[in-house]
């Protein structure tokens, strides 16, 4: 194809429009090859105005791909000015960059540089992603320009069902989603057929009819033949810039400056979340089984956690409901200063007119006096070793020991000394076993003839040994009719409902110290007892968990590792991203959402398995169960998401911190 050339004027003579829209003065750039530098541009000054098509030619190694980073804002010169519309570049940072080149610049490359696992229709909504359009307007957008462009029926295809000339058609609606002021298009044709790329071309030539300004990167003759324009690049200096005759160049129009997407800013960032999430979870799905991989020490970890954190709770509760069995709002009052004091036998002052003025306190539920000694008890021609205990009617509301057969004896049966007798199910099963009614049959107790006036229920407590027989008679009875004792051995004491033992007990030692003028005695409270298990509990259960938290660790290493190894796989994929617009929080954003990602979907399957253990536990393990609370699952996901946030940040960092030049060219 011939064409009429001419010498360039200076440009604001020759194209008569005013101030250039990319402006490049005294432009360097230089490489660091082992210890020496390489200069890849050389003093470069060059102007180009709004609506002008440019080809830049020369053959590889003349720094012309150089020049095009450095008007694409992909990179930067080592010295001298850059202006894109009036704005210097020399001084901004990447995120600006970023900006500029989402706001100007649409690029069109050789090799398409679509995003394998998303549909025609979102690769070319990618620059409205990060430039903040909301979702409906870039959907309507996007389905026009690939409508216009011949591709209305492949919005739906992924790059790999389409052909070199639809991915690059793909590729010019991306490069005109958010207006396209200028196009970079870099051998726009090199990986086409001469059909597709005729077509392409001729798609070019109409955007610079529109007012788009173009610029063609070519080593092919016949492509920059098009261009009103054309720069020679060799050695790193334009050797030649030439401009065809004015009335060769056919009139256009001005594109206008495209209005930026605007809303509300807290709006556009949720929108960024959300496109943030859906493109990790695309990318997770589309790398199953690095995924699942990933997630499995997650997995182990959270399943740990909550396992343990279960079983503790469960050990807990069947310890804590043990020790309310025998009376968690119950203190003993006992003579001396402490267990094993050998002078506790000689101490005399418990008497029962302790336990009426403690049951005349307020805060007291009821007050019984408790004596105590083994003795032989008869039935017909059987003799058993027995424990004999001497209460009141109400002992046992005050140990909670519930009946299975009979009644309990009364006030009046205390007050006559009436020869009625309680057993529990161990001396049931001695003295009468399984085919006699225990109730109304008289046994011999010491040389007392007592009725059976009740059993109680079988004795599962941890706290209380199974394997000893016990009888109570009423106080009165085994006071005067079998021990001869007046003095008591202890008082049970029952607290009401709601009120702290800690002032009950120290209301009790006041009464008692006042009316028996020293310190005689020593209390036992319960609920002491129980705050040292949960203390315990609580202990044992912190550093089985902390134990399993390592594997937590683990798994966020593991998640640190294949997060880096996805960095290194999707460099390609990230210096696109950046390509039309992506600032480096948002590289970092989608790679900490995908960390995050992994880690609560291993949260979620770890909480899972975690009742899947229970059940199998409920199968196996008849006594207690574990016992699943929200604040463990809870504090399940929030680990999870720690581990996401600390052990993604790294590849994350790494990922917005790649050059997107680098990135690009890489394989």
């Amino acid at each position: 194809m011939n064409m009429n050339v001419q010498p360039t004027a200076p440009l604001s003579q020759a194209t008569g429009q005013g101030e250039p829209l990319l402006c490049l003065k005294g432009v360097t750039r230089s490489f660091q090859a082992g210890e020496r530098a390489f200069l890849a541009l050389k003093g470069i000054d060059l102007q180009i105005h709004r609506g002008e098509l440019v080809a830049i030619i020369g053959a590889s190694g003349s720094g012309k791909s150089t020049l095009m980073n450095i008007l694409g804002c992909l990179d930067n010169a080592s010295a001298g000015s850059y202006r894109v519309d009036g704005q210097q570049t020399r001084d901004l940072d990447a995120d600006a960059l970023a900006a500029l080149r989402r706001d100007h610049f649409g690029f069109i490359f050789q090799r398409y540089h679509l995003l394998p696992h998303l549909d025609a229709l979102h690769n070319v909504e990618i620059p409205a992603v990060y430039a903040g359009m909301d979702l409906q307007r870039r959907h309507e957008q996007a389905q026009t320009l690939l409508s216009r462009l011949g591709l209305g029926e492949h919005l739906r295809h992924r790059p790999s069902q389409l052909s070199g000339g639809q991915q690059q058609r793909v590729s010019i609606c991306r490069a005109l989603m958010n207006g396209g002021q200028v196009i970079l298009a870099d051998e726009p044709t090199g990986a086409l057929d001469s059909a597709s790329g005729k077509e392409v071309m001729k798609i070019l030539l109409e955007l610079h009819a529109a007012g788009h300004t173009v610029i063609l990167v070519t080593h092919d003759p016949q492509v920059a033949a098009h261009a009103e324009r054309i720069i020679e690049v060799s050695d790193g200096q334009i050797v030649s810039d030439q401009r065809k005759a004015p009335e060769t160049v056919p009139a256009r129009a001005v594109a206008p400056t495209p209005a930026r997407p605007g809303g509300h800013r807290l709006l556009a960032s949720l929108g960024m979340f959300r496109e943030a999430f859906k493109m990790a979870w695309l990318a997770l799905v589309s790398h199953r089984m690095r995924t699942l991989l990933t997630m499995l020490g997650i997995i182990i970890g959270i399943t740990s956690v909550v396992s343990i954190s279960a079983i503790g709770e469960g050990a807990k509760g069947y310890v804590l409901k043990d020790i309310q069995a025998i009376g968690s709002n119950t203190i003993d009052v006992y003579s001396g200063s402490n267990f094993g004091d050998s002078r506790a036998r000689n101490i005399e002052t418990l008497v029962p007119a302790d336990v009426a003025a403690l049951n005349a306190l307020y805060y007291v539920d009821s007050a019984t006096p408790v004596i105590g000694q083994g003795t032989l008890v008869r039935y017909r021609n059987l003799d058993v070793d027995v424990q004999l205990n001497g209460v009141s009617e109400h002992y046992f509301q005050v140990r909670n020991i519930p009946l299975a057969a009979g009644i309990v004896f009364s006030a009046e049966d205390a007050r006559r000394q009436a020869q009625v007798v309680v057993i529990d199910h161990n001396t049931r099963e001695r003295l009468f076993g399984p085919a006699i009614d225990p109730l109304g049959q008289v046994i011999l107790v010491g040389n007392l003839p007592c009725t059976v006036i009740g059993v109680t229920a079988r004795n599962k407590n941890l706290f209380v040994a199974s394997n000893q027989l016990n009888i109570w008679v009423p106080y009165e009875t085994a006071a005067g009719r079998v021990l001869g004792q007046r003095h008591l051995d202890s008082i049970s004491v029952r607290i009401k409902d709601g009120v702290p033992s800690k002032r009950v007990e120290e209301e009790v030692s006041r009464v008692l110290l006042q009316r028996h003028g020293s310190k005689d005695f020593f209390t036992n409270n319960l609920d002491s007892i129980m705050q040292t298990v949960q203390k315990t509990s609580r202990s044992l259960t912190l550093l089985l968990s902390l134990i399993a938290v390592i594997s937590l660790v683990v798994g966020g290493i593991g998640v640190m590792n294949i997060m880096l190894v996805s960095v290194t796989e999707r460099t390609r994929e990230i210096g696109i991203r950046m390509a039309v617009g992506a600032r480096q929080v948002d590289i970092r954003q989608q790679f900490l959402v995908e960390a995050v990602m992994v880690c609560l979907l291993g949260g979620l399957v770890g909480v899972g398995l975690s009742y899947a253990v229970g059940y199998l536990f409920e199968l196996f393990v008849k006594q207690w169960e574990m016992v699943f609370s929200p604040a463990s699952i809870v504090m399940a996901f929030a680990c999870s998401t720690l581990i996401g946030v600390v052990f993604g940040f790294v590849p994350a960092r790494n990922a917005a911190r790649l050059d997107p030049i680098e990135a690009l060219a890489r394989d």
